[in-house]
């Protein structure tokens, strides 16, 4: 490791300066540095705002908040740490377990540091863009809405992840964020100050946009969407659910409407589409991250928040994380009329090649869960084997596969140790959209008009099969998928059929968790979801959610102690 000597250097500079005559010596500009007012120009704003966009996807794999699968999946008891044990990335064990979750878990720091950077970068965007006059630079408006839209995602990560976090925009200055508070705002104030940003998007974005991966009227509009049915669902001090807010409901219905009714949108024909290259930025895509490979940089910006969910086999290498749960696998099964099994799905476990022939399940088990002696990837000669795994005495026998490409992809690229692909990171599906307005008609007392909707869902995943082939051309499983029916469709019948859709349709995505939250059920979902998993994982055996704190993360202890207390903890914490 090479040092630089300062006092040296130090003394270097002080020569110079004595031997100069020149009192104005020190307010030259430094060579490759731009000042303030330099910046304020209508090209290097426009640099600002693709700033804002590349920290997107500027996470890592130990703080990742693309695909929030450790804090989404792990949490939610749909998938297993994974990895090589439970040391590996000991951090994503503590946020499984909840019960050895500490206030000062670095990862935790990170993440929050991370996505602050982005908070960061649209705020300073955002100042410039204020300034500059309209004439000087026509898209202003448009980019003002860009970075309204990225903030407000920025800032919908932080809430649902950690509730209460200090809300800066681009009125406070710099030398005064040490004043905000995380607790400045109610828990409703600050949902609201994230919906102000998704309305002055959707009020200032245009329909389409120039340049693929830019913001969008409608993906504004869905994402205002997501977060008033997040606010709907009022939650006390201790993050119990005491209400649930018809007028932000049916607002919820009225824009999912707009998006709808856009025309730019529908499902894939075929489910595998959306986990694909070949459908990035397809129909149904609202908004997703863009990733980037040969494209001058030394490694890409290839996905680094999924680098850890490859298997282990000669052609990728690293690492073995984001494991499926046998629980998620189980859920998947069907009954006669190919309808899920609500309340017994997990009463038999499927885990030999003949369980998925005997029992019927949903195609979309196959699209989402890497299961030995099946197909990989939609590949029939690409057998996924249990010699690809890390560590299945702990973690079983799956892996992930939405976020993975085969090798042989144009879009994968290893960056060792690990994997990497540019394939796209969807953050709004268009099956998203149609979920929100059902769960809202539902807690609006309107059933009967969400149940075409969720039959929408199921009747693609239905026609989903074409690409779950063997060699011989047969089904990899054993399908059976069916529609709901009106006659058994009453209001608790459609809020529980819902839930269970957006697991099935949404699984290993990073959404569970945050919806168990959302609905109120957290504590006691996973409390029986953990009963069951300790009698098949001895890892498990001391994990228990704690009601009333593990909905949040805690707020990271140096963060604390950077604001000297000003910043206050999360309850139980």
């Amino acid at each position: 490791m090479k040092f630089l000597k300062p006092t040296m250097l130090a003394l270097g500079l002080l020569a110079s300066a004595t031997g100069c005559n020149d009192s104005k010596f020190l307010e030259v500009a430094p060579i490759g540095a731009l000042s303030d007012e330099q910046l304020n120009t209508p090209e290097n704003i426009e640099k600002q705002v693709i700033s804002a966009y590349s920290q997107l996807g500027n996470d890592v794999y130990r703080a990742p908040y693309t695909s929030m699968w450790p804090y989404g999946n792990v949490r939610g008891g749909d998938a297993y740490k994974g990895g090589n044990g439970t040391a590996d990335v000991d951090a994503f064990h503590f946020y499984e377990t909840f019960s050895f979750n500490r206030v000062d878990v670095g990862n935790t720091d990170e993440l929050w540091f991370l996505i602050y950077i982005g908070v960061s970068r649209c705020n300073d965007a955002l100042r410039r863009l204020d300034a500059v006059d309209a004439a000087a630079m026509p898209t202003k408006a448009v980019r003002q809405g860009e970075m309204r839209f990225l903030r407000g995602h920025y800032y919908f990560l932080l809430k649902e992840l950690f509730k209460r976090v200090p809300y800066i925009d681009q009125a406070v200055p710099t030398d005064k964020y040490g004043e905000v508070s995380n607790v400045a705002l109610t828990n409703d104030e600050l949902w609201t100050k994230i919906a102000d940003d998704f309305r002055f998007a959707a009020a200032n974005l245009p329909e389409t946009q120039p340049e693929i991966g830019r913001a969008t009227k409608s993906a504004a509009q869905a994402y205002l969407a997501k977060t008033l049915l997040y606010q709907a669902y009022g939650q006390s001090e201790t993050h119990a659910v005491t209400t649930t807010d018809q007028a932000k409901l049916q607002e919820v219905v009225t824009l999912t409407n707009a998006v709808i009714s856009s025309g730019k949108y529908s499902l894939h024909p075929d489910f595998a589409t959306n986990f694909l290259t070949t459908g990035d930025n397809g129909v149904e895509s609202v908004f997703a991250i863009q990733f980037s490979r040969n494209d001058g940089t030394p490694k890409g910006r290839v996905q680094r928040g999924n680098a850890l969910a490859y298997p282990m086999n000669p052609d990728y290498g690293c690492c073995g994380f984001h494991q499926p749960s046998q629980n998620l696998v189980n859920s998947f099964r069907t009954d006669a009329q190919g309808l899920p099994l609500f309340t017994t799905f997990n009463n038999a476990d499927l885990t030999t090649p003949q369980d998925f022939q005997i029992n019927t399940v949903d195609p979309r088990l196959d699209h989402t869960v890497a299961i030995p002696s099946h197909p990989y990837k939609y590949s029939p000669s690409f057998i996924f084997a249990t010699s690809w795994l890390r560590d299945q005495n702990t973690y079983g026998v799956y892996m992930s596969m939405k976020e993975t490409v085969l090798p042989s992809d144009p879009s994968f690229q290893k960056t060792p140790p690990f994997m990497g692909s540019s394939k796209n990171w969807t953050l709004i599906r268009y099956a998203d959209v149609l979920l929100w307005k059902a769960e809202a008609l539902i807690e609006l007392g309107r059933p009967a008009e969400a149940l075409p909707l969720i039959n929408q869902i199921r009747q693609r995943a239905a026609n989903s099969t074409a690409r779950l082939k063997t060699t011989a051309g047969t089904n990899t499983s054993n399908y059976r998928i069916g529609q709901y029916q009106s006659g058994q469709w009453t209001q608790q019948y459609a809020r529980e059929a819902l839930r269970f859709e957006r697991r099935l349709e949404f699984a290993m995505e990073g959404y569970r968790f945050f919806d168990l939250v959302r609905w109120g059920i957290a504590g006691p979902y996973l409390n029986t979801y953990f009963d069951k998993e300790k009698t098949k994982r001895q890892y498990l055996q001391t994990a228990r959610f704690t009601v009333g704190r593990d909905e949040y993360l805690p707020i990271p202890l140096n963060q604390i102690n950077f604001s000297k207390g000003l910043y206050k903890q999360n309850p139980g914490w």
